[in-house]
């Protein structure tokens, strides 16, 4: 027996569960772990050496493709968004010109849509409607944002390589290092081509070569360049064959990319299976949803259900989580 609660109530009540699952998933997946900040601190102490910068220096200077808006929805996305650093930081990975005022408006904008949708065709309440469309406006553009910038980091780390092969040919035909960089930022196609040609432009400005491979290492975050950035800052301090030191990294780049889709691979299996144990319990209730929904009204209309509803909602998403772990490999 239940407690009496009218649909509206229930409904409310495991939106606000899911909503707060969704939120506490999205929050520890932009979160930086305790290890990640001491690399990030121990990653910006060699650049600092390496360049000669004082840290009041290096908190004055600013990426060269940073985003500089003015309007006052940027501005005001600006003074109230949590952690806009790490946000500007997602929307430069992408390599597309979105600011953060215009990220926010599309939260916004599709949340709003979201919700009238929800109230119109499905007739769940107004609450349950703004609930959902909240958690649609945050979760889908946050998703769309990580995967641009997961595709442009996949597509630069494929190039990155013949790059670099272009580079050690410029150094050996007797071309200085920033001229075989430029070089090679027109040669190759984009996303390497652009961020090099940023690093062009920055150069041309009077900046120094070093600090500009620094400032894009930082925004691509990606293994491959930092190595490159540190072999070209350990070159000038200790001196020795840049052009050998640059076509053995090339190799050694190659032989990771092998290692890394041979990883993949070996994973299908387990990422197949959980896709499959994923999406099943989804599936079950759509299915049971037009044929037999009276059989699910329990799990709506009584207290015992929506409990129930929780902890499977929990374990279901503890176990793709886990299962999601096993399948990534950091090679």
């Amino acid at each position: 027996m239940g407690l009496g609660l009218d649909p509206l109530t229930s409904i409310t009540i495991i939106c606000a569960i899911g909503g707060a699952l969704t939120y506490g998933l999205i929050a520890f997946a932009v979160s930086e772990s305790a290890a990640g900040r001491r690399f990030n601190r121990r990653l910006d102490s060699v650049r600092d050496r390496a360049q000669g910068v004082l840290p009041a220096e290096e908190a004055a200077t600013r990426s060269l493709s940073r985003q500089r808006s003015t309007s006052k929805i940027d501005r005001l996305a600006r003074n109230w968004l949590p952690r806009r650093d790490l946000l500007a930081a997602r929307l430069e990975r992408t390599g597309r010109p979105i600011t953060i005022g215009q990220y926010t408006m599309a939260c916004v904008g599709l949340a709003a849509v979201a919700a009238i949708g929800l109230f119109v065709f499905t007739r769940i309440g107004i609450v349950p409607s703004l609930l959902l469309g909240s958690l649609i406006g945050m979760a889908l553009p946050h998703l769309v944002i990580g995967r641009m910038g997961k595709r442009r980091l996949a597509a630069f780390i494929a190039l990155f390589p013949d790059a670099i092969d272009l580079i050690v040919r410029a150094l050996r035909s007797g071309l200085p290092v920033s001229e075989a960089i430029v070089g090679a930022g027109h040669e190759i196609s984009d996303p390497v081509g652009a961020e090099l040609r940023l690093v062009e432009n920055g150069m041309r400005m009077g900046r120094d070569l070093e600090s500009l491979l620094w400032d894009t290492a930082k925004r691509i975050d990606s293994p491959e360049f930092r190595f490159f950035t540190i072999a070209l800052s350990v070159q000038r301090e200790t001196g020795g064959n840049l052009a050998e030191t640059l076509a053995n990294l090339s190799d050694i780049l190659r032989r990771r990319k092998q290692a890394r889709a041979k990883a993949h691979a070996m994973a299908s299996e387990t990422r197949a299976t959980t896709m499959i144990l994923g999406g099943l319990p989804v599936a079950v209730i759509g299915i049971m949803s037009f044929t037999s929904p009276h059989y699910l009204l329990p799990l709506i209309n009584d207290v015992r259900g929506m409990i129930l509803d929780g902890i499977a909602v929990t374990m279901l998403v503890t176990g793709i989580a886990i299962m999601t772990k096993m399948a990534k490999f950091e090679i």
